[in-house]
């Protein structure tokens, strides 16, 4: 099963950058090239363990994915529940950690794991979806680090993560 992992440090503390990675909306746009959209699935409002949500990727392929695991300001996970015809399998997890001789800085650490679908063609379609899943995370995870930093999408953290920002506060032209 093919492993892709990329991180960064952050110059924020631990409850405001796992904040930034559960933005919407219009925050969400603003940092994360992946998506084109996003919303959540079944009446939820919030992130939360068991909760879901519907991506569609910049190139149009959708997915929904479960939480999995949800553990502010440490962690988040989640699984595929529905996706594209070629991942038999996709999950992962991002987690957040201070950075030892620096609180206000945090450690991200994102990690995706999948499996491709026919098996018979598994061997060639992970080696190129590991290749270009890695290109994605990295690009993502520096697009989120930008988020870290920006006071448009600071302004819009769910305060019940990150205690400490105002949202609502920040400047919008940033």
């Amino acid at each position: 099963m093919p492993v892709v992992e990329s991180r960064v440090i952050v110059p924020v503390d631990a409850p405001t950058a796992f904040a930034v990675s559960q933005t919407t909306g219009e925050a969400r746009l603003r940092w994360d090239p992946f998506i084109r959209r996003q919303h959540f699935v079944g009446g939820a409002t919030r992130p939360g363990k068991g909760v879901r949500t519907y991506t569609v990727q910049r190139f149009g392929l959708a997915m929904e994915s479960e939480y999995v695991s949800f553990a502010p300001p440490s962690n988040v996970g989640f699984t595929m529940t529905k996706g594209s015809w070629f991942f038999e399998r996709m999950g992962g997890g991002w987690r957040f950690k201070a950075v030892d001789g620096d609180p206000g800085s945090t450690l991200a650490i994102w990690r995706y794991n999948f499996t491709c679908r026919p098996r018979w063609l598994a061997p060639l379609a992970e080696r190129i979806g590991a290749f270009l899943l890695q290109r994605d995370i990295d690009r993502r995870i520096q697009g989120y680090a930008r988020g870290c930093v920006d006071p448009f999408v600071l302004a819009r953290l769910d305060p019940a993560l990150a205690p400490g920002a105002r949202p609502g506060h920040g400047d919008d032209a940033g």
